[in-house]
């Protein structure tokens, strides 16, 4: 089932803006399966292990190639942070990058069938997750929402509805599982043979173990996040650098206001693990996850984390208070997260981005949308600065529809769509604000004019009375109604079918 050669070479996207990352300790022959879809795009290959083997690439891609000596002579002291012998060290790879968007797989994972029968473009799928928004706020019974043939149903809040911007797109596999040890050990031969169509957002507040083999994101969104952590050599745990970056970016992704996706794309995991090779590297993580997943779940980030960088500094200094109770390799863990950081500042530079507040210049100018699209995940001062044609103007100009800065506080409230909708009827509604009043109160109003009926309670409706000035409601009292009508109609009935009783009566008796 795994890909083979494809005739027609698919249309890159995002060509300038997206790094493929692969960590490698031999020669990258996988490749040929992905060259359609990856010899567009530049590669960052991390390789791991003995640094004087060479390490072979296809020819006509365009990649760079780093090693441990590559690695302490960039980094410094600072290479520290680094893992050795073991995947994590891809995340090297991620601070080196300088596009937007990073691409991580595995080199024992190929191109994926559909159960049509048509390969995979992992990558574009990735693509589409990333570039659409999220919906970890309220759940979507459809999944995404934004993708093809799907929509928003009835019953979500619209002041909802346009979603977060996405930070990661955790993709699936089909064959080999990713299964820790022990579970590999109790189903030797279990595959994975079910393809679910399927992208949904993970909601807020919950966490998922992240695997590393078909997994991207946004760089400058969430990049100082993905941290893999002290594994493998000289370390007592390994294989766990992409939980634990999981387990941290999303807490700092609820803080922050951004989305995860899990499901499609998937890819074709080719070979499965020493079982026992890896329980050794898992042991302690096995017990240790026990405990770990409850502080994440529990972890709390102040109102001063507005960074990534100053959740994550802030994410360090609860390891090491809380977790550093469990073994001191969580302090050296904590400590090495800093220096991530460091790292991290060092080689790309300190941003201080400024917020900016998007309802007037939505409101204001028409396409204003797509340019709040097109800003989202970098820095979009200029263009918002423009919007009055220089700075100077808008400092000047307190009524500019230039997008004024707003810090990120409590009272950024958002859009109010029952406002809106009030103000979109008022055309139809004369009277908008009573008719939405009316719906939470009932009240007598003595208005002539023709009646509309709409129910809000078994018993009770409201009488639309249309007059010369507009639409006015009136709480109509059945009961009474009821009452009135019985007087009005059945009166004379049955007064004379009571008469007509009451003279047979007598003229049987007379008989």
């Amino acid at each position: 089932m795994a890909g083979a050669f494809v005739d027609v070479k698919p249309t890159p996207i995002l060509k300038a803006e997206l790094d493929i990352v692969i960590p490698a300790i031999r020669n990258l022959d996988f490749l040929e399966r992905w060259r359609p879809y990856f010899e567009p795009y530049h590669l960052i290959i991390v390789q791991d292990g003995d640094p004087s083997r060479t390490i072979k690439v296809p020819d006509g891609f365009n990649c760079e190639l780093y090693n441990r000596n590559d690695i302490n002579r960039i980094l410094g002291p600072k290479a520290s942070c680094i893992s050795f012998k073991d995947s994590a060290c891809r995340c090297f790879g991620y601070l080196v990058s300088k596009k937007k968007y990073i691409f991580t797989i595995d080199e024992d994972c190929f191109v994926a069938k559909d159960p049509s029968g048509k390969e995979i473009n992992a990558l574009e799928q990735h693509i589409k997750n990333l570039l659409n928004p999220s919906t970890p706020l309220f759940f979507n019974t459809l999944y995404d929402p934004y993708r093809e043939d799907a929509d928003l149903f009835l019953g979500y809040p619209f002041s909802l509805r346009g979603g977060v911007p996405t930070a990661v797109s955790h993709g699936l596999w089909l064959n080999i599982p990713d299964y820790d040890a022990p579970t590999q050990l109790a189903n030797p031969l279990e595959r994975n043979t079910r393809f679910v169509d399927a992208v949904l957002t993970i909601p807020k507040g919950t966490l998922f173990p992240m695997c590393d083999m078909n997994l991207a994101f946004n760089r400058e969104l969430i990049g100082p996040a993905m941290y893999f952590g002290l594994m493998g050599d000289g370390q007592p745990i390994g294989r766990y650098g992409d939980m634990w970056a999981g387990w941290c970016m999303k807490v700092i992704c609820d803080h922050l206001g951004y989305g995860v996706k899990t499901g499609l794309p998937y890819i074709w995991h080719s070979k499965a693990r020493n079982p026992f090779v890896n329980l050794k590297k898992e042991y302690y993580g096995i017990f240790w996850q026990e405990e770990l997943i409850p502080f994440f779940q529990f972890a709390v980030l102040t109102k001063e984390c507005t960074t990534v960088q100053k959740c994550y500094i802030e994410l360090s200094k609860q390891v090491k208070a809380k977790l550093g109770k469990i073994d001191p390799y969580f302090l050296r863990l904590a400590d090495a997260m800093v220096t991530w950081v460091e790292a991290w500042d060092e080689l790309n530079g300190k941003v201080y981005a400024q917020v900016y507040a998007v309802s007037s210049y939505l409101d204001n100018r028409p396409g204003g949308d797509e340019v709040v699209l097109a800003a989202t995940g970098r820095d979009a001062a200029e263009d918002f600065e423009d919007a009055r044609d220089s700075n100077t103007a808008r400092e000047l100009d307190t009524t500019s529809s230039a997008i004024p800065e707003l810090g990120i506080t409590s009272k950024n409230q958002p859009v109010d769509y029952l406002q809106k909708i009030k103000d979109l009827t008022k055309p139809i509604w004369a009277d908008a604000d009573t008719w939405f009043e009316r719906q939470q109160q009932e009240e007598e109003i003595s208005v002539d004019g023709v009646s509309f009926f709409h129910s809000l309670s078994p018993l009770t409706q409201l009488n639309y009375q249309m007059n010369g000035n507009g639409c006015e409601c009136q709480a109509v009292d059945y009961p009474q109604k009821i009452k009135d009508l019985t007087k009005q109609y059945w009166a004379v009935p049955v007064a004379v079918v009571g008469i007509s009783v009451v003279v047979g009566f007598f003229y049987l008796r007379k008989k």
